[in-house]
């Protein structure tokens, strides 16, 4: 309780005694901690930090150091102590890609699905943007389409119009991380820039 604060207490028509719309809980140990466990753990809560917790619960109930003790209380949850960031393993600085020169040197690629399927059964957008002019190739082609497919649709549209890549950017697509790709692009002396577990946003553009 604030010093110099003055609290207005009053008796519900139930019995229950009341500071101001709050229901005031009373010293029990075991009263407290089921307000807080059902705050705090039951399935519609998915453990709250003790600043959201606390803005929850002043609007219900009230009690002396009641910040203090949900802060106390959520010290000592073991799930909301893993999740932490600084128990995490830090992501490590950003690695940036190399600095542009011409148009259709550096490409990203991406898979779009979800569609319904085509009159030639396609069901999915391959899309390959240039990082440069930002000028897009939207290739219709089917989710299932194996990598050697996937190879021969990229030398017809891509490197007979452009020419060989300096570089390609993507996301770890099992197609893409498959040994038949690397191997393509190494042949034709293109390097892959591929995202890695904690910056999967490196292809976030396509």
């Amino acid at each position: 309780m604030e010093v110099g604060v003055e609290m207005k207490f009053q008796v519900a028509d139930d019995g229950s005694l009341m500071m101001g719309q709050r229901l005031y809980v009373s010293n029990d140990e075991t009263v407290k901690r089921m307000v807080l466990q059902e705050a705090h753990e039951s399935k519609f809560s998915i453990h709250p930090g003790s600043t959201m917790m606390y803005q929850d619960l002043k609007h219900l109930y009230w009690w002396p150091n009641m910040e203090r003790e949900i802060a106390e209380y959520m010290s000592k949850c073991g799930i909301c102590q893993q999740v932490k960031v600084e128990h995490q393993r830090p992501a490590g600085p950003l690695q940036p890609l190399q600095i542009l020169e011409w148009k259709w040197e550096m490409i990203t690629m991406d898979f779009v699905s979800g569609f319904p399927k085509w009159r030639k059964g396609n069901d999915t957008i391959w899309v390959i943007i240039d990082q440069l002019m930002k000028s897009a190739l939207f290739l219709p082609i089917k989710m299932t389409d194996l990598v050697d497919k996937l190879a021969k649709i990229y030398i017809n549209e891509v490197v007979r119009l452009h020419g060989i890549l300096v570089s390609i950017v993507s996301d770890r697509d099992p197609r893409f991380t498959s040994r038949l790709w690397p191997s393509i692009q190494y042949a034709l002396g293109t390097r892959l820039d591929m995202s890695i577990a904690f910056h999967l946003q490196t292809d976030g553009q396509s």
